[in-house]
């Protein structure tokens, strides 16, 4: 079997635990099995050369920021080969211009395009365990792209697609997928086993186990994914097609406090004004998720729509600078906010779902502010700070203790 292997960085965060991933896949290696490995940074590193880069510069170049940032996988594949060394293993460390990982040619936000699998099939022919760094690629000119955070996650799916591997597992510092996240509601449940369709939706409302890439290129290519703990051996959560019918209305409730809420006011009531708005954030790159527009009054309306908290500032700075353009009054930010869903592929052939979820917040007294709904998810937006009484309400409500 040719096994895909991905580790976090709290999986790899120190010696000890170095080790203890490096034996965990020695186990398969010496079973008979192809290893590949794809690694994060170790621990907080990646923060720490945040830190370091904005404390250089508060708005560093994305290129640099990229280029530096890439230094800490590196860092984690040549010591985890060391490690294999050290226990008579035979191994090889590639980064992402070595395998070749070709992207799209956004900094900080690349895109997997292809990847070049020669040199990794030449390295697992040789029977040597390859590891390869995740979060990064190579553009168009041969400079280091990253994928995002969490772009790890991508990059070990994209690899077992590429490789048409037997089987990839996402190891983290949690035993699999919950019906949330354990940190905020104690009583949380872990699942078996979840379609790709909640896990996508959790995963981009904030469910912090998976990047949310990694979930759709699962799904393109039919990869059934594993999520399970690097600490110790139990079973985890599969992702996959099709899965057993629980009974359960919704699968997991997700909160997501990364999250502004911008107001244009005063735009002009006539067709165009939005896919002028939308589409100027849109070649920003800016990823733009609820969107409410008001009804028009007076010759105007106002639209509200929320983007990545980290996005705030370069977003803003592009709609003042086309204020005039886009004949708004003014434009209102809110960095107070959260977003809180509910996902479940059962609430398609259940009504009353986002009823029931709107009673237990008024029961709460938490006022909602916006609402964006699919075919398998709730999504509402409220004050950050009450995002842990709301999902600790709804946890309740639908049932899903453990």
């Amino acid at each position: 079997m040719l096994l895909v292997k991905k580790f976090g960085g709290t999986s790899v965060a120190d010696k000890e635990r170095i080790f203890n991933v490096a034996r965990r896949c020695m186990k398969d290696y010496q079973a008979g099995h192809k290893v590949v490995m794809v690694l994060s940074a170790m621990g907080k590193q990646t923060d720490v050369l945040l830190d370091m880069a904005k404390d250089i510069n508060d708005s560093p170049p994305k290129r640099e920021l990229d280029m530096l940032l890439s230094t800490g996988e590196q860092v984690s594949v040549a010591l985890m080969s060391m490690a294999f060394a050290s226990l008579g293993i035979p191994s090889v460390s590639l980064n992402a211009f070595q395998v070749a990982m070709h992207t799209t040619r956004v900094y900080g936000s690349a895109r997997l395009k292809r990847i070049d699998t020669e040199r990794i099939h030449h390295e697992l022919d040789n029977h040597k365990i390859v590891i390869v760094t995740g979060f990064q690629g190579i553009n168009k000119y041969d400079d280091v792209t990253t994928l995002g955070r969490g772009g790890s996650d991508t990059t070990a799916v994209a690899l077992a697609a590429a490789l048409h591997a037997d089987q990839c597992e996402i190891f983290t510092d949690v035993e699999g997928v919950y019906t949330a996240d354990p940190r905020i509601v104690p009583k949380a449940r872990k699942l078996k086993e979840i379609t790709y369709g909640e896990m996508l939706d959790l995963a981009t409302l904030g469910a912090g186990v998976l990047h949310n890439r990694s979930v759709e290129l699962a799904k393109k290519y039919n990869i059934p994914l594993i999520v399970r703990s690097s600490l110790n051996e139990s079973e985890g959560t599969i992702i996959k097609e099709v899965t057993k019918v629980e009974g359960m209305l919704i699968s997991g409730v997700a909160a997501d406090r990364n999250t502004t809420r911008i107001s244009v006011i005063g735009l002009e009531d006539r067709p165009g004004v939005a896919f002028k708005l939308f589409d100027m954030i849109a070649k920003a790159n800016v990823n733009v998720d609820m969107i409410l527009q008001s009804i028009g009054r007076d010759g105007t309306k106002d639209i509200s729509f929320t983007i990545p908290e980290d996005d705030t500032k370069d977003c803003v700075e592009l709609i003042e600078k086309k204020m005039e353009n886009l004949r708004a009054h003014k434009i209102d930010v809110n960095e107070g906010v959260a977003k809180v869903s509910i996902v479940g592929a059962g609430m398609m052939s259940a009504p009353g779902v986002a009823a029931k979820m709107f009673e237990c917040l008024y029961n709460a007294d938490i006022n909602i502010n916006m609402i964006s709904t699919s075919e398998i998810r709730v999504t509402v937006l409220i004050r950050e700070k009450d995002t842990e009484r709301a999902v600790n309400a709804i946890h309740d409500a639908f049932g899903l203790e453990d």
